[in-house]
C-alpha cells in the first residue's frame, strides 16, 4: 500500500508538536495550574470499530461519504481537569460538512502520563 497523501514525515510531525509545546503548552499549564496532557491513545481496533459504526449509521441516513471532526475538550470532574479529544461524525466529507448529531461521538481514549513526546 502506498503512503496516504496526507501523511507527513516524522520530522514534520516533531516540528508540529515542538511548536505546539512552545506556543501553547505553557499558557495551558498556567491556566489549569498543572501539566496538561497533550497526546491521546486509541488502538487501531477501537478506531476501526468506531469508523465502521459511523459508516453504518450514516448509511442508514442516506449519507454515503461521512467525515469526522476531531475536537479538543477538557474534563471538569473530581477525577480529572485534563484535556481530551473526541471524534464527531459529519454528514459529508468536506470541511464545511455539518456535524451529524444523530451518531454518537467517540471519546474515552487515554492520555499518556506524563505526556509522551513525539
Amino acid at each position: 500500500m502506498a503512503i496516504p497523501a496526507k501523511c507527513v514525515t516524522v520530522e514534520e510531525a516533531r516540528a508540529l508538536q515542538d511548536n505546539w509545546k512552545k506556543t501553547r503548552e505553557p499558557e495551558i499549564n498556567r491556566a489549569i495550574g498543572s501539566i496538561d496532557t497533550r497526546e491521546f491513545f486509541y488502538s487501531v481496533a477501537e478506531l476501526e470499530e468506531y469508523l465502521t459504526y459511523v459508516k453504518e449509521e450514516s448509511k442508514k441516513q442516506g449519507i454515503t461519504n461521512p467525515g469526522v471532526r476531531i475536537y479538543f475538550g477538557a474534563y471538569n470532574n473530581a477525577i480529572s481537569n485534563k484535556a481530551c479529544v473526541f471524534i464527531a461524525p459529519t454528514n459529508g466529507s468536506s470541511k464545511e460538512s455539518v456535524n451529524n448529531y444523530s451518531v454518537a461521538p467517540f471519546n474515552l481514549g487515554s492520555g499518556g502520563w506524563p505526556p509522551i513526546n513525539y
